[in-house]
């Protein structure tokens, strides 16, 4: 076996207890159980409530939103943007290579194409470099549209993702989308406490997206939510959510195909338990990345990944980029950590490698590729740092 990879669990059981640890656990040691009681005292368990609304209104001010829609989960909220945006089936949508397989699929739930394009070695998130070199070469403007000259198709928004937590060079991709005139929608599905400055991820584009599952830096036990500064789109986006029901005391009267995608009362009863004790969850979260520093220091292994210059990251999920001497070892460090109880994990598959996602558009993604043989993500939840979270 390995002397480097037994080397390197060694070094990450270090941080973790004895007894193992999951990649990412929910922390409960506040309101949660007062507030699913009153919840459930209160009758109202299902769509509509009192703590969907306090859910909402202490998102966007956490985040410095005008607004923000609580849905049932980020992958619904990535369509639901997508539609509410004005992406239409058969449109192109450009996103990151190196992403979970979600942000494709709500792509695909909209009826649009995935366009695959490259990361960036330093954020891991949309390179808006690979972007405007990528659309340089495919894109082709007609008629006032900028249309992909091989597929004939329009190209029509951009969807940045930002990975673990770690903020996109948003101004880049912002620039690129004014250049070709795309819509900008952020996947900030990981990055609840994240800044890019002083700014918070999510509300670089027209509307972001969080997400709240389980493993998420708070959860709601499945949920996610839509922030944004324009009223007429955080209007459009809680009616779509709503089934497009016509408000009235009693009449059922719809306007438009909606969507049941509206976050229960009772996930968001969980949500205003976790939101309070969020700052406590970022800054243990903050400090398991000095950690691991510590413990992988004086190793030429690799190194960890730190937020770069100019952001602040949430660092959802701490990660390990192996050396490219030492890549071979990936697959034997995460088959011995398992082995040992200790749940880390590989980067996802580049989507343009994934079976449903092949035969779809994309540009040369070699940083994507190298990233995802060299990245081991670490346990990586708030309660590792034995500190006072509430």
């Amino acid at each position: 076996m390995s002397v480097i990879a037994e080397d390197c669990v060694s070094r990450i059981s270090e941080v973790v207890p004895a007894s193992g640890a999951t990649l990412h656990e929910p922390v409960f040691g506040g309101n949660e159980k007062k507030y699913l009681a009153e919840c459930i005292d209160s009758g109202f368990v299902s769509s509509v409530g009192e703590f969907v609304t306090r859910f909402e209104s202490d998102l966007a001010t956490y985040v410095g939103a005008q607004y923000a829609i609580a849905v049932a989960s980020g992958t619904v909220g990535l369509q639901l943007a997508l539609v509410a945006s004005g992406v239409k089936p058969g449109q192109e949508v450009l996103v990151p290579a190196l992403s979970f397989v979600a942000t494709a699929n709500a792509v695909s739930h909209a009826g649009a194409i995935a366009h695959f394009v490259d990361v960036a070695e330093d954020s891991w998130g949309l390179d808006p470099f690979a972007l405007r070199s990528h659309l340089e070469e495919v894109g082709q403007s007609e008629g006032g549209k900028l249309l992909n000259k091989n597929t004939g198709r329009e190209i029509v928004a951009v969807l940045p993702m930002h990975t673990f937590g770690h903020p996109v060079d948003m101004p880049g991709v912002l620039d690129v989308a004014a250049e070709f005139g795309l819509i900008v929608i952020e996947d900030a599905a990981e990055s609840l406490g994240s800044l890019l400055g002083e700014t918070h991820t999510g509300l670089f584009g027209s509307v972001g997206m969080f997400s709240f599952n389980g493993n998420k830096t708070i959860t709601t036990g499945g949920g996610g939510a839509l922030v944004t500064h324009d009223e007429g789109l955080a209007r459009k986006l809680k009616h779509l959510s709503t089934t497009a029901k016509v408000p009235h005391r009693w009449s059922f009267d719809h306007d438009d195909i909606g969507f049941n995608f509206r976050m229960p009362n009772i996930n968001a009863a969980l949500g205003v338990a976790q939101l309070e004790q969020l700052p406590g969850f970022v800054a243990n979260q903050r400090s398991l990345v000095s950690t691991y520093r510590q413990v992988f220091a004086l190793s030429d292994y690799g190194v960890v990944k730190e937020e770069r210059r100019g952001t602040t990251s949430n660092y959802w999920l701490q990660a390990f980029l192996l050396a490219q001497s030492h890549s071979s070892e990936r697959d034997v460090i995460l088959e011995l950590a398992h082995d040992a109880g200790i749940a880390v994990r590989p980067l996802w598959n580049p989507l343009n490698e994934l079976e449903p996602y092949r035969g779809n558009p994309s540009a040369f993604t070699p940083v994507a590729k190298d990233l995802w043989s060299r990245v081991i993500c670490l346990p990586s939840s708030a309660s590792l740092i034995p500190t006072d979270i509430h």
